[in-house]
């Protein structure tokens, strides 16, 4: 069945169902419901490349990655949801990746002037980004996963990494802990700065002291987080408490406790992050982890949606969501150690 046939049958003209079908506002939204459902219920489906040439969209969502170490487990999770999301309405990915911030813009700048992609997804933003002032530039619709200071208002998804990190410590220091560590991410990025930030208004609020060496940085690898607990380990006065900033780091940190001859959950107690990774389960670990957390999946069909919604007239400004994070007490917490 192609367009003219299945216009006549529901008995709409064809660029009504045409831009009904691509997302244009002026559509009312009864309209768009009706072409919908009856594209289900006959099995109809548009001609992509008619499509995009009647509607002058690309049909695409560009992501560009800054060196290839960035494209980890968190990023493969996170754009299976956003993929997820696109591919109901039709609309493919493009994926770059760059080695230098020069490549990175100009690659932005290529994106634009292509007109390859209707819009792209900024991910791990920087506390002042300078890929949000230059998208703004250049006019090319997008989203953040993330939140980023910029002098106009953005589209955005993020969850609450100060909350997360406040409940954790605080949980912990409820416990009775006075030497809570943490593993963190890169500080240049936003959800590492609002992790510091939940994890110095909290000691500071127990009144516990905040020790720079009780703080580490780097990739959420399981290397990282092995290299920088052997490090908490060997300190003359070490901690009895860890948060780690993700599952991946959670299990080096385990394993160099285990190593140093100390049990998680007795010795010392840890919290991770958990982005929700379906083959790594805290329910599974021995002990279970107690987690923060938030699935990384969901966000990404979660920005699908907005960004196609970007993409219909709405507002950027109207499209920021902030998610709370659950909280999941497990077996690698206990009180500290007399």
């Amino acid at each position: 069945m192609n367009l003219k046939e299945f216009a006549a049958r529901i008995g709409l003209s064809q660029t009504t169902v045409s831009r009904a079908m691509s997302g244009y506002p002026e559509v009312r939204p009864e309209t768009r419901r009706r072409v919908l459902e009856a594209a289900e219920k006959l099995g109809y489906r548009p001609n992509i490349s008619a499509q995009r040439l009647a509607t002058g969209r690309a049909g695409a969502i560009g992501m560009v990655f800054q060196g290839g170490g960035r494209f980890g487990p968190h990023s493969s999770e996170f754009m299976g949801g956003l993929s997820t999301r696109l591919q109901e309405d039709g609309i493919d990915i493009l994926v770059s990746t760059v080695e230098t911030e020069a490549e990175e813009a100009a690659a932005y700048r290529r994106l634009a002037a292509s007109k390859r992609v209707d819009a792209v997804v900024v991910h791990t933003p920087a506390c002042a980004d300078a890929r949000i002032a230059l998208l703004q530039t250049l006019a090319l619709p997008f989203i953040v996963h993330g939140r980023s200071t910029a002098e106009r208002s953005f589209a955005f998804l993020d969850i609450d990494n100060f909350g997360a990190i406040e409940t954790a410590a605080g949980y912990l220091a409820d416990l009775g802990h006075r030497r809570i560590a943490l593993i963190n991410g890169d500080t240049t990025s936003t959800y590492a700065q609002d992790r510091s930030s939940g994890y110095r208004t909290t000691l500071e609020a127990r009144g516990l002291i905040l020790d720079p060496a009780l703080v580490g940085h780097g990739e959420f690898t399981d290397e990282t987080g092995f290299r920088l607990m052997q490090a908490f380990l060997a300190l003359p006065a070490p901690p009895t408490a860890v948060i780690a900033g993700s599952m991946m780091s959670a299990l080096g940190a385990m394993r160099a406790i285990r190593i140093a001859g100390l049990a998680v959950g007795a010795d010392v107690s840890l919290i991770a992050h958990d982005d929700v990774f379906p083959y790594l389960s805290p329910d599974n670990l021995v002990p279970s982890v107690t987690t923060t957390q938030s699935p990384i999946r969901a966000a990404g069909e979660r920005i699908g949606d907005m960004v196609l919604r970007l993409l219909q007239g709405e507002a950027p400004e109207a499209l920021q969501e902030i998610w709370p994070v659950d909280f999941r007490i497990r077996g690698s917490t206990g009180p500290a150690p007399a």
